[in-house]
């Protein structure tokens, strides 16, 4: 039987979860189609999604279509949890994008469908809520043409929009205009096709066509449009037929080297992780040991659950193209690579890639008793596991905890997660944006070992650089390997990556090639009677205190600049309120860049665009539409915000120095 690993992916209330419910009912998984608002749904299992109607977390259900199953990812809609989107991308063979038939092509609507264009994932369009009053068909159909992308099959027309009564009819062979229609689209992206086509009408019949748009579509080159309503059920039994005939099965030899990516990580009954992995290539079974991540961790599968039917049912293996939950994997993080020892060490297809903006905006998580700091590390530590991108900070002079989030809603199920789940009563400190530092110059310094004001029995030299923008940091050796042991240069290395979370500014350094010049450290030392003398003897631990001061220091004669995030906004609003929009726009620092009656395009900053948000339904009577889309990094205008510091961040020498010695 195939495998489909299909991820249905939308703007927030387009009836993604509703349609899955759908489409679980008809293949007849469930009796009876829940209801996102009665919080009765499959998918959304939380209590605060079922409180809130929204999808917060990716989850996994499965269906059989025909000779098909298919395992149905349902992903968040709300822009503030885009993280989770971007780690389901990387296990797809396909995907329905749902759009609404009333709202049309929203802001979320084209970040995911210019992510999934780019990937090259076959996606389905359908158009949800045909039920809905002021439905439209051809409209949107020009929305999605001229908005998403050009190449779209409309694959039946609509009767009785914005009623109850509303239908899907596809269209057949039967229909002459349709198979125009196909013509024109697949045309041009197969000139065979066209000059076939031209030659002779006649010789490019209807099975031919539907071929072409099978293959086309597999390829991410062509996207079928089907309309329906996920509430009454309309144009469903078509979209279904469609999954199951136009996007391609999963591919992978089972026999091959394990291969597969870890897609999510969450905390089962007993508190232990359970890890969901798509399988790309090879057999995992029960007792195997498997390898994950670069850095050797490694762990034994001690239980395996498939999905099937609608539910995970616990099997003795799992082979390419499945998604499985793996119990036995203490350390696994998401985002890691699956092998074997015995496996090469390979990138496997879906293994962690960034496809979105990382958060722009930072707070600080305050307990409610000081006595709970300790808890409340440890409880955002667990949510970090599930969440990386939350990018968990601890200020150690401070005693304090930052997260990193992509909006405020994202930080009310943090608070409530953490009083729900954990027990513990937290608030938020004023939600500031997240900026970075680029050397500007070249800085070099070094500390040799038993030279004042050295303290440790370490040589290390290193020089800071700019680097090619978008390449992070850098690490370069220009002294030969076997200078040190290898445990004392991965220490540096290490080092050199924690030290530059916090740069001059506080910000976090990009775009930097460090490069070690000097090196040298004194070997292992014995008393007469044999007893090691750390005294006379060079420690990890040398390293790992000299390397930050030996790196700001280099740091601080290169200089750094900190920029700050910015989104590249498309504002739709009426002619006649174009004069009050924009000097709030000017406030809030935006450069427009494109102006007419109805439309104003450009960058602002990512600290602006909440504060936008807010007013334009006041400026705009209501009928403002603004998308953003993040844009890089531009240098800050004005002064510069300071990020709290921890104490690895030396910016005065001597008393870093006095610290670090006291420490020691």
């Amino acid at each position: 039987m195939r495998t489909l690993n299909l991820g249905i992916l939308a703007h927030v209330d387009a009836g993604k979860t509703s349609l899955t419910e759908r489409l679980l009912h008809a293949a007849g998984v469930i009796d009876e189609v829940g209801s996102v608002d009665d919080g009765n749904t499959q998918t959304d299992t939380l209590d605060l999604e079922r409180r809130r109607g929204i999808t917060i977390k990716s989850a996994v259900v499965s269906f059989v279509v025909g000779g098909t199953t298919v395992n149905l990812i349902d992903t968040p809609g709300h822009p503030d949890f885009i993280a989770e989107v971007e780690r389901v991308l990387n296990v797809l063979d396909g995907a329905v994008l749902v759009v609404s038939a009333v709202e049309g092509v929203q802001a979320q609507t084209r970040v995911l469908m210019r992510t999934l264009r780019r990937l090259g994932i076959p996606t389905l369009i359908f158009v949800n809520k045909i039920d809905r009053r002021g439905a439209r068909y051809d409209a949107v159909l020009r929305e999605i043409s001229g908005r998403l992308c050009p190449a779209v099959v409309a694959m039946g027309t609509t009767s009785g929009l914005g009623t109850e009564a509303a239908s899907f009819t596809p269209y057949d062979g039967g229909d002459p205009a349709f198979a125009t229609h196909l013509v024109d689209v697949l045309a041009g992206q197969r000139d065979a096709l066209l000059e076939a086509f031209v030659a002779d009408e006649g010789s490019v019949p209807y099975g031919r066509l539907r071929a072409e748009l099978v293959a086309q579509t597999g390829q991410a080159l062509a996207h079928p449009v089907f309309f329906g309503s996920a509430i009454t059920g309309a144009g469903v039994d078509a979209l279904v037929a469609g999954i199951e005939e136009l996007l391609p099965a999963a591919q992978g030899d089972p026999e091959g080297p394990v291969s597969g990516t870890v897609f999510k990580v969450e905390r089962g009954e007993a508190g232990e992780k359970v890890a969901y992995v798509r399988m790309f290539a090879g057999t995992v079974r029960t007792r195997d040991r498997l390898c994950f991540g670069r850095d050797g961790r490694a762990g034994k599968v001690t239980a395996i659950s498939v999905f099937d039917r609608g539910a995970a049912t616990r099997r003795p293996s799992v082979e390419a193209g499945r998604i499985a939950r793996l119990w036995g994997l203490a350390d696994v993080r998401i985002g890691d690579p699956i092998t074997t020892p015995s496996s090469p060490e390979t990138r496997a297809p879906g293994e962690a890639r960034r496809h979105f903006a990382p958060p722009t905006l930072e707070t600080v998580v305050v307990p409610g008793r000081s006595s709970d700091k300790g808890a409340l590390h440890l409880a955002l530590a667990q949510l970090a596991e599930q969440d990386p991108l939350i990018a968990l900070r601890q200020d150690d002079l401070r005693q304090e905890v930052s997260v990193s989030l992509y909006g405020e809603v994202q930080k009310e199920v943090i608070q409530a997660t953490l009083l729900n789940d954990f027990g513990l009563d937290v608030t938020f400190r004023e939600t500031t944006t997240i900026c970075v530092e680029r050397p500007v110059g070249r800085g070099e310094a070094f500390e040799l070992i038993g030279k004042e004001p050295n303290p440790f029995l370490a040589t290390v030299g290193l020089r800071a650089e700019p680097g090619p923008a978008g390449s992070g940091v850098e690490f370069r050796l220009e002294v030969e390997l076997g200078s040190l042991p290898y445990s004392f240069m991965r220490t540096i290395e290490e080092t050199v990556g924690d030290t530059l979370r916090e740069g001059l500014h506080g910000w976090q350094v990009v775009d930097c090639v460090v490069t070690l010049t000097h090196s040298g450290y004194w070997a292992r030392q014995s008393h007469s009677g044999g007893v090691f003398d750390k005294s006379m003897s060079s420690t990890a631990g040398d390293f790992r205190n000299l390397t930050p001061l030996v790196l700001m220091s280099a740091l601080r004669q290169a200089g750094t600049r900190v920029y700050e995030p910015m989104h590249r906004f498309r504002l739709e609003l009426p002619a006649d309120t174009l004069g009050p929009v924009l000097p709030v726009l000017a406030r809030l620092g935006a450069v427009p860049r494109t102006r007419t009656p109805g439309l104003v395009e450009g960058e602002i900053p990512a600290a602006s665009v909440h504060r936008l948000e807010r007013r334009l339904p006041e400026l705009t009577r209501g009928e403002g539409v603004l998308e953003c889309d993040f844009d890089g990094y531009q240098p800050i205008r004005g002064p510069i915000p300071e990020r709290p510091r921890t104490d690895h961040n030396p910016l005065n020498r001597k008393e870093y120095l006095l610290h670090v010695v006291r420490r020691v």
